[in-house]
């Protein structure tokens, strides 16, 4: 499994919009071939910012299966707008777990 991490800033007094498109646009993730789960945190010390961790079965099913997807456009349209700076996405692979 691989773990997704992108860090949102969102643009400040826009937070509640994206909140609202986020809710559409994780029914595309949700629908993608490898996908395994998500969360969406919002940050307490600085509200405009958010923590997207994605599960994935695989490195490809984000780099290949979703972003190279027409799904993957649609998200694009619904969220891209929202940030400054775009997001840093980074991929994990799990040393040691607890669960």
């Amino acid at each position: 499994m691989i773990l997704e991490v992108a860090i949102l800033d969102v643009k400040q007094n826009e937070e509640k919009k994206f909140e609202m498109e986020f809710f559409k646009a994780q029914k595309i993730i949700m629908n993608i071939n490898g996908y395994i789960s998500h969360q969406l945190q919002r940050c307490i010390e600085r509200p405009n910012r958010y923590i997207l961790l994605v599960n994935w079965e695989t490195l490809e099913s984000h780099t290949i299966d979703f972003r190279l997807s027409d799904e993957y456009n649609e998200w694009r349209k619904l969220l891209h707008h929202f940030y400054d700076p775009f997001p840093e996405v980074d991929h994990y692979k799990t040393i040691y777990s607890n669960v």
